[in-house]
């Protein structure tokens, strides 16, 4: 009599621990950018290291935001929300809106001029490149949400871009 064991249904099989995920994901090379949504007082935003494309029809992006940050509910509220990609010389943006200054909420848009942009949404005027989308829809996985956005405007701007490789902000130096 033959014991055959059927294979391990794809949902049992176990995910792979935290740390060996992380250590994988820093071999990825991400543009940097910062999230931004709200007017005013209600500016809120965040840096981010993965944004992508999904299609061109309509043309949408995706980005991943911890349910838990403050742009998380501005996004949800206002429906809408611009991307600035950074600049190489833009690292103390992208480190401000990372949390590591300690700047909070709208105090985070001190140091450098913001525009609102065609949907008021705050946007860099000097950023390597700079969308604005309408919250198309939107998913909870786990601690993030997945912000599917339908672009309405773009910018391209000029320079380096600042990426994120390894754990460190480093400049990708183009031709």
């Amino acid at each position: 009599m033959s014991h055959h064991q059927s294979p391990p249904r794809i949902r049992d099989i176990p995910s792979v621990q935290a740390t060996e995920f992380r250590e994988a994901m820093r071999n990825v090379v991400g543009g940097v950018a910062i999230v931004a949504t709200g007017t005013a007082a209600e500016r809120r935003g965040l840096t981010v290291s993965s944004v992508t494309s999904i299609c061109m029809e309509p043309p949408c992006l995706l980005v991943g935001i911890n349910a838990g940050s403050e742009a998380h509910d501005g996004i949800l509220a206002s429906r809408s929300f611009g991307i600035s990609l950074l600049r190489s010389d833009q690292e103390d943006l992208a480190l401000r809106f990372g949390g590591q200054e300690g700047a909070k909420g709208v105090h985070r848009f001190d140091t450098a001029p913001w525009e609102q942009g065609f949907l008021d949404v705050p946007l860099l005027p000097n950023a390597f490149c700079a969308l604005e989308c309408v919250l198309y829809d939107h998913k909870l996985v786990g601690t993030h949400t997945i912000f599917i956005g339908r672009i309405i405007a773009t910018r391209v701007g000029h320079g380096n871009p600042l990426i994120n490789f390894r754990g460190a902000l480093r400049t990708l130096l183009l031709d």
